[in-house]
């Protein structure tokens, strides 16, 4: 039986694809850098911030300098901006009050930065009192890497059978992997069911009322 449902956050629970392009967008012109459209940000995003800035820079100004610079910007934007055109999915408030009130544990593992992590979850999200809210922090390796997985696993004080990670791209499904714990893959977010087919997770859903079938079963 399931006890503990850890969601990633962009492309999972929120949308937050077009202030994170607008916000990267903005920096890059600060910096004399062309832009991208905001479709191309679905697969720029989900390795954390750096790996994003990385991406984005055109071939032969990929540097740590310029990633920094970069950063600046972006930090500086993005954590004014950041709730402007964000939305949760359809369904996703309901389902996590539902869950909520029918005694599960719920938690958030994401690669954006922890303060934005922290902001945006709290902001959409009031009514849920989540166990563990953590993004990426200084320090501790980015999804795949399983640590915030095992983390969030300290605190809940549960067994991993008891656990389901939900999310959206092959990084989710291969932290999930790489934790032991069972994954499910959301078709709504940023990337392809292709790319999260190659980890095998347990469970797809297309709706977020899936989720509630999966448990139940």
């Amino acid at each position: 039986m399931k006890t503990l449902i850890i969601f990633d956050l962009d492309g999972t629970l929120l949308n937050t694809i077009a202030d994170l392009a607008i916000s990267t967008n903005y920096a890059l012109e600060k910096c004399g850098f062309p832009t991208h459209d905001t479709e191309a940000y679905r697969f720029f995003i989900g390795n954390g911030i750096n790996n994003l800035f990385m991406k984005v820079l055109p071939e032969g100004f990929k540097t740590s300098e310029n990633i920094l610079m970069i950063r600046q910007y972006f930090l500086e934007y993005y954590g004014a901006h950041n709730a402007e055109l964000t939305v949760p999915y359809p369904g996703i408030p309901e389902i996590l009050l539902h869950l909520q009130k029918a005694g599960f544990q719920l938690a958030v593992a994401s690669n954006k930065y922890q303060q934005a992590t922290e902001k945006l979850v709290k902001y959409f999200f009031p009514e849920i009192k989540f166990m563990a809210v953590f993004g990426q922090r200084e320090g501790i390796p980015v999804k795949p890497d399983p640590t915030i997985v095992h983390d969030i696993l300290s605190i809940a004080k549960v067994e991993k059978r008891e656990v389901l990670y939900i999310g959206d791209s092959g990084v989710d499904m291969q932290t999930a992997q790489n934790a032991g714990v069972d994954a499910c893959g959301v078709t709504w977010g940023f990337r392809t069911r292709s790319e999260m087919e190659e980890f095998s997770p347990a469970y797809f859903v297309d709706e977020a009322t899936e989720i509630l079938e999966i448990l139940k079963a």
